[in-house]
């Protein structure tokens, strides 16, 4: 009778363990680029549904860089996109105690050419993707979130294809009209390495969803009601006032794009997921989109975790 209970016991211990097991999660950002990357990060850090096993950085080299004096804050002749971004998922990562978290340098420009082509940009953070893909086992998968260029994951699933099986993977980027069933690639992420997208997009079999930017816009935050909201006695919340004032001030709203994913990701009840056929130009297949989001449940639960 004791063993029966004990086996009981044990097999009860083992279903609970599969049932509590948390996702496994992994952010690719261009933080260095805009301001709301780092919104997006902060949240994703201290949300307890997930466990985020990896953030890298992701470049934002653009044509702009070659020819204007200044990018958003910084001077455009010295600014080192995917260091940039770098160093600052570092001091995140630093101001809120979690310096645990793996998280490698991305590459520093698009796979292939201006004109096309599409070979892989390798970096430690594409080898790192690579690496916690092959860690899945049987049924699990590893869901990856990028908020910039996808340079880095589409190196990885080139370079490996073996692991397409064990990622879903969900992007920002592009615009998408559902009327006309239309898409938009002149859009800054994907202009950033279209050749990635291309890739992705083409890539059979690939579990894809992607929050365009048309669905993201409706997420918008207030400057002042921001500001105030914000405890700057407090190290992440200062360093995300400080973005603000530092690189956008003039702005009296931003669209916060890349929360909007990281939120629709976490709570699917506030987000509309469709299915839609791929560019013309690209491979004929299904992919994922988030089509319709709660912008003002996603901002209620932004303030609630940051704040804790």
């Amino acid at each position: 009778m004791k063993y029966y209970t004990s086996f009981a016991i044990l097999i009860i211990c083992l279903i609970s363990q599969v049932s509590f097991a948390q996702q496994k999660v992994w952010l690719d950002a261009d933080t260095g680029n805009e301001m709301d990357d780092l919104y997006a990060i902060a949240h994703l850090v201290k949300s307890e549904k997930i466990d985020l096993i990896g953030i890298s950085s992701a470049h934002f080299n653009n044509a702009d860089l070659n020819v204007f004096e200044k990018w958003n804050a910084y001077d455009a002749a010295t600014l080192k996109p995917v260091e940039e971004s770098q160093r600052l998922n570092e001091e995140i990562l630093e101001a809120m105690g979690r310096t645990d978290i793996p998280h490698p340098l991305g590459a520093d420009r698009q796979i292939g050419r201006a004109w096309g082509q599409q070979d892989p940009r390798d970096s430690p953070a594409a080898q790192a993707i690579i690496a916690a893909a092959r860690e899945m086992k049987g049924a699990e998968k590893l869901d990856v979130l990028t908020l910039g260029a996808m340079t880095n994951i589409a190196t990885a699933l080139m370079l490996a294809p073996d692991i397409k099986d064990k990622i879903r993977l969900y992007s920002l980027g592009s615009w998408y009209t559902p009327e006309t069933k239309a898409w938009n690639k002149s859009e800054f992420n994907i202009r950033c390495d279209l050749n990635a997208f291309d890739y992705l997009l083409n890539l059979q079999g690939l579990d894809f969803t992607i929050m365009t930017t048309t669905t993201s816009f409706a997420l918008k935050f207030d400057r002042d009601e921001t500001y105030a909201a914000l405890d700057e006695s407090v190290a992440i919340q200062k360093i995300l006032a400080d973005r603000w004032r530092i690189h956008n001030p003039q702005d009296k709203t931003r669209v916060m794009w890349d929360l909007a994913l990281v939120e629709a990701y976490l709570y699917p009840e506030w987000a509309t997921v469709s299915t839609v056929m791929t560019p013309p130009e690209n491979a004929p297949r299904s992919v994922k989109i988030f089509s319709e989001i709660d912008a003002a449940a996603m901002k209620k639960e932004f303030w609630r975790i940051i704040k804790e």
